[in-house]
């Protein structure tokens, strides 16, 4: 080989060299070959299938498909109230091949109790977009003897624990909202713990296995509808659109806000391209017309942060549910 041949065949392989180690580098941190042909992405729900984050999830699945060009699997992983979910979500590779519905009270809640022992913290989480605000509501059985919200909080208050009402875990909204019931009214109930979610706790109280059906506005309309319980207040300041005929707690003279904020996060830690193409399709899917009509005819209304908005919220979530874990742990 003479020189200037040597020459050029050096500067090629050189050439090609650098070129490879760019794109190395640029596919560590990088989005562009994200998603990989054929490599499916995993949507870990903390709760078991059938309740609101359920549904919520898999209506948002085939948008995320359409959106990545691959498969998008809705995986259950519930029980303790979120927290298994929660650790395989947080325990997962930052690489975008696994998300997670995250709700709070329970996500943002559950890493400030010691007691929990939970192996994550706010920081294990990287948030994507918020999707829906859940108010909460309490119901009865459809024959029940308390018509009016102000009955049943006075024979709480008469009989203190006497009347059992679900949760859908340790922590969770439902738990919440009961402590701050007792907190502003003085009546208390007796928590039981539904850690497998919505469905769960709907059936014990389907079946008369619990006394008060506390829930959100969403795990209710349907069973309203078939006349199967009767909500007797919303826990918000404005009246459910799916839920006209029922009064608000502030209506009925009572100031209790209670819901559950339901959005979505990864593992923290990813690529700024991954997150960027992740956060894009949530919010394609959440304001998808056709996902935003499903959410409205199960009575939730669309209420879409993007990554920074929810991330902000959450942090400020974590604030005031510092405030009041100390009621909430008093009521066990």
């Amino acid at each position: 080989m003479n020189k200037k041949l040597s020459a050029a065949v050096l500067t090629i392989a050189a050439t090609l060299a650098l070129t490879g180690c760019a794109d190395a580098a640029g596919n560590t941190g990088s989005g562009t070959d994200f998603p990989q042909r054929g490599k499916s992405i995993d949507l870990v729900v903390a709760f078991a299938s059938g309740g609101a984050v359920d549904t919520a999830a898999r209506l948002v699945q085939p948008i995320l498909e359409e959106e990545l060009g691959t498969n998008v699997e809705v995986i259950n992983k519930p029980g303790a109230g979120g927290q298994i979910g929660y650790t395989e979500l947080t325990s997962s590779k930052p690489d975008g091949y696994t998300i997670g519905a995250t709700g709070s009270p329970s996500v943002v809640v559950s890493p400030l109790d010691e007691s929990r022992g939970a192996t994550y913290t706010r920081e294990s989480f990287q948030p994507l977009g918020r999707q829906v605000i859940d108010p909460a509501v309490i119901a009865v059985q459809p024959d029940s003897p308390y018509k009016t919200l102000a009955e049943l909080l006075d024979a709480a208050k008469a009989d203190p624990k006497g009347m059992t009402a679900s949760t859908t875990g340790l922590q969770g909204g439902e738990h919440f909202a009961l402590a701050q019931i007792e907190e502003a009214t003085g009546a208390a109930f007796a928590p039981v713990h539904f850690s497998e979610g919505a469905s769960q706790a709907t059936t014990a109280f389907l079946g008369k296995h619990v006394d008060v059906l506390v829930g959100n506005v969403s795990d209710v309309t349907d069973l309203v509808k078939q006349g199967k319980t009767r909500v007797l207040g919303v826990m918000t300041t404005e009246r459910a659109p799916s839920l006209p005929d029922v009064p608000t707690f502030e209506e009925e003279g009572f100031e209790v806000e209670a819901g559950t904020v339901r959005g979505y996060s990864a593992p923290a830690g990813l690529p700024d391209d991954v997150a960027a193409k992740l956060e894009a399709a949530l919010k394609k899917a959440i304001e998808d017309p056709e996902v935003v009509q499903k959410m409205e005819d199960l009575g939730l209304q669309t209420d879409y942060l993007s990554a920074q908005d929810y991330s902000d919220f959450w942090t400020q979530q974590e604030a005031d549910f510092k405030k009041v874990l100390p009621l909430v742990q008093e009521t066990n």
